[in-house]
């Protein structure tokens, strides 16, 4: 009896043990931030697209710790501290989680334990170094433009071509290590929002993730984001539409296609679509005569016609059709060909039916010209 007893007692403090290791454990040390400050703890919300608050934490002698629930599925997360702006990312699974931050470089933090985590670093330090050598070569991109610099532009957007497929690779190989982990629905969600990928393609990939992960709510969305773009995809007819031109007369999609149109989604605003309008104004007058034509939809915003007009002239895009709604991301027309960023292009053939989306440079128009052979 008294073996059983002494038996039953070690069972019980390996189970206690195992009930102590459930949920996960948010521990950090934080750099010039006083103490008594809050960390506030925070989840991506799907229904709202947006963080919802969870719990809080105070920072003590420098440091921070927070025991948290078992979480059935990884979910992406994020802390905010009292007095800063900014967050700290990662992804809440059932492990430590460790945080060394600096109050002045937030996106500097160090976040390490679990699988999760270790892969969504590896995916945020491949984004700092893309966005650092893409903002370098925008700036060169706009000297060489005031220097009237053809060659160098010429040579500057094949380099930029080159770090597109780069990332385009990166992704794709790290989305195939990943494909039981939170992080490879982040970067298809990316790959779409940012059009590395068509829909078609990124719906192939879904299909590929495991199902525990389909079953967190950013899956959920995705796949229903993914069935709408149908819509708008190569190989669909292309939403019909009618929107004023600058002179308040109205336009129809249907009744001004050409041999080949070209629907272009831009602003006044944006910064991309203003650098790529100069390689539009080319590839309209090289295809122009053989059939060429293009109907621009500005997303402006409200009251700001003065501004989409001036970058009209400005930008010689004069010689074709233009359309707005002046309704900024609202936009109907944006919202039928599920626009989540521009500049966005879609190439019709006479029949108004999609054969291709997003060229850009000289893909667009040598695309112009294939099709116009």
């Amino acid at each position: 009896m008294k073996k059983i007893s002494i038996l039953f007692f070690a069972l019980t403090l390996i189970l206690v043990g195992c009930q102590e290791d459930q949920g996960y454990y948010l521990s950090g040390d934080i750099s010039g931030v006083e103490d008594g400050k809050k960390v506030f703890i925070s989840e991506y919300d799907a229904e709202t697209n947006s963080a919802k608050a969870v719990d809080t934490t105070v920072i003590k002698n420098g440091k921070f710790e927070k025991e948290m629930g078992e979480t059935d599925l990884p979910v992406l997360s994020f802390l905010r501290f009292e007095g800063l702006n900014g967050n700290v990312i990662y992804i809440s699974e059932n492990e430590k989680i460790n945080f060394t931050i600096d109050k002045d470089s937030l996106r500097e933090a160090k976040v390490s334990g679990g699988s999760e985590n270790e892969a969504l670093q590896e995916y945020l330090n491949h984004l700092k170094e893309l966005n650092r050598k893409m903002g370098k070569m925008q700036q060169e991109m706009r000297q060489a433009m005031m220097d009237q610099d053809t060659a160098k532009l010429t040579s500057m957007r094949e380099t930029q071509s080159e770090l597109r497929d780069n990332d385009e690779n990166f992704k794709k190989e790290l989305f195939n290590r990943n494909k039981d982990s939170y992080l490879s629905v982040m970067l298809l969600n990316d790959m779409l929002k940012m059009r590395t990928l068509g829909s078609s393609e990124v719906r192939d990939m879904y299909d590929q993730i495991s199902d525990r992960i389909k079953e967190t709510p950013m899956a959920m969305n995705l796949a229903k984001a993914l069935e709408s773009a149908k819509a708008a995809e190569v190989g669909s007819k292309a939403p019909e539409f009618t929107a004023p031109t600058p002179e308040g007369e109205e336009l129809a999609l249907n009744s001004n296609l050409g041999k080949v149109t070209i629907v272009d989604f831009w602003a006044a605003w944006c910064k991309p679509c203003r650098v790529e309008n100069p390689n539009l104004v080319r590839t309209y007058n090289k295809y122009k005569d053989q059939g060429l034509n293009i109907i621009s939809v500005s997303l402006d915003r409200p009251g700001q016609k003065e501004r989409w007009l001036q970058a009209i002239k400005d930008d010689k895009l004069e010689q074709w059709d233009h359309v707005s709604n002046l309704q900024f991301w609202n936009d109907p027309i944006a919202k039928k060909y599920k626009i989540s960023a521009i500049p966005a292009t879609f190439i019709l053939d006479e029949n108004g039916v999609i054969v291709a989306k997003n060229l850009r440079g000289t893909a667009l128009e040598n695309k112009i010209g294939e099709l116009l052979q």
